[in-house]
């Protein structure tokens, strides 16, 4: 059941993120939720740059052999990255550019988030399924409420922010009475497990700094040609049209993928391999094309309840583009590099990513430029970059042999095709290409509900 449990916090983490930023985007002023938008952008990327690599490298090897070891070695390299990201939030307020406390609240909420992460994911990897549910579930909730209480009480870029921080230090209290000090039986680092640590991780993580460019730059893009005025609308479907598609691939793979790497590890070439490598794929692409095709039809009568009047026009003029940009960055950041990391070839895992950072904001210029200057113009051109580094890494994920489920991918893909079709069209159309859209997303939704019950009923669970 542990397992199921960690499926259901990332369900509630991700539909909980998504009401913050909906309350967020009418408590702030257009401005400051713009400024908003890219101080998260800014500081997960901070937190990906100093703490992604020891994620990776724990991930790969802790618990280990020697448990005491491998823990010394990932606090004592967190404590050592929390220290430069301090530097750089010191070097930023140095500068004149930005304010003490956005300088130095970017570099707590970097360390706070890197570290809440590496310590949730050393739980899971440590098979701690039910601790690490009831902790992933309290940090969404303390830092929603966190955010939300700060920019009541302070309708401005500096109360969310402290909110934020603030919901950062319940959550470590929480976590530090729920599951005890990892700090116990401390030891000296060992210098081989350390570059060992340091060379799978920084590899690794170069992927992952490379693919948070793409939304960081197309970010800076929109507020710089467009304002922040007006870009916030754009700036605020994109936070949120792109979370639905991280749930999905995040709860799918953290469920069904250390299986995929056991089964290779075991029989690279069998015919059940490819078998159960065909069916993880299925599902990924399935549900993330069933998700595309429901966000599009919901679009706007969502806008209308949830999205505020000032920012509802330019969302639903970017909406579109960014679900159709966030589905094509979904496979190319899960689906397509997986014969990459089942066989550890590091260069195309990091090339695909370069790749997809490239390509997308080149495309968002080139659309920018060849529109004249049109938001539309610009969303669109990201979008092709996208189809484009989709392009790009289809060679890499044909290398490796597997056999598709057909029918629950050709009825999402029918789905989707339906939903781009009627968007925009008059409202008894779109009710029913909304119904026929429903109805071609239970396949592929039964498909994995059904994998994952005889998943779990063919292995014992480990938790």
């Amino acid at each position: 059941m542990g397992q199921i449990a960690a499926l259901g916090a990332y369900v509630y983490q991700a539909a909980l993120a998504l009401g913050l930023l909906l309350l967020v985007s009418r408590l702030l002023p257009a401005q400051d939720f713009a400024h908003y938008s890219l101080f998260v952008t800014i500081s997960q990327f901070g937190s990906i740059a100093a703490f992604e690599w020891l994620r990776f490298s724990c991930s790969r090897f802790y618990p280990g052999a020697d448990e005491a070891a491998q823990r010394s070695v990932i606090l004592y390299s967190f404590m050592t990255c929390a220290a430069i990201c301090l530097l750089v939030g010191a070097g930023a307020l140095a500068t004149g550019m930005v304010s003490t406390g956005i300088a130095i609240g970017g570099a707590l909420a970097a360390i706070f988030q890197g570290g809440s992460e590496l310590h949730l994911t050393m739980l899971r990897f440590r098979q701690d399924f039910r601790l690490f549910s009831l902790l992933q579930g309290a940090r969404a909730s303390l830092l929603a409420a966190g955010t939300l209480g700060g920019a009541i009480l302070d309708s401005s870029l500096d109360g969310a922010v402290f909110g934020l921080l603030a919901g950062y230090i319940v959550y470590g209290a929480v976590a530090r009475l729920a599951g005890g000090s990892l700090a116990s039986g401390l030891e000296k680092p060992r210098r081989y497990l350390l570059m060992k640590h340091l060379t799978y991780g920084g590899v690794s993580a170069g992927a992952s700094v490379a693919g948070i460019l793409a939304p960081l730059g197309l970010k800076a893009f929109l507020t710089a040609l467009v304002g922040a005025q007006g870009a916030a609308g754009a700036l605020l479907a994109l936070d949120l049209l792109q979370r639905p598609f991280v749930m999905v691939v995040s709860a799918l793979q953290a469920i069904r993928y250390p299986d995929i790497v056991a089964s290779f590890d075991r029989e690279p070439a069998s015919p059940a391999f490819r078998e159960k490598l065909g069916g993880y794929y299925g599902q990924l692409a399935g549900c993330s094309l069933a998700t595309g095709a429901v966000i599009l039809c919901l679009l706007a009568p969502a806008a209308f309840w949830l999205v505020k009047p000032e920012l509802r026009e330019s969302f639903l003029l970017a909406a579109p583009a960014v679900t159709i940009l966030a589905l094509l960055r979904a496979l190319v950041q899960t689906l397509l590099p997986t014969p990459a990391h089942l066989m550890q070839r590091l260069r195309p895992i990091i090339g695909l990513a370069v790749a997809d950072a490239a390509l997308l904001n080149l495309g968002a210029l080139a659309g920018w430029t060849l529109a004249g200057g049109s938001l539309a113009g610009l969303l669109y051109g990201g979008a092709a970059g996208a189809a484009a580094a989709v392009i790009v890494g289809l060679p890499l994920f044909l290398s490796m042999p597997s056999h598709w489920r057909r029918l629950p991918l050709a009825s999402a893909s029918a789905a989707l095709a339906i939903a781009m079709l009627a968007n925009g069209g008059v409202p008894q159309t779109s009710l029913l290409a909304s119904l026929g859209v429903f109805l071609l997303c239970i396949p592929p939704a039964v498909a994995t509900v059904r994998s994952l019950l005889e998943r779990r009923s063919a292995a014992p669970e480990a938790s």
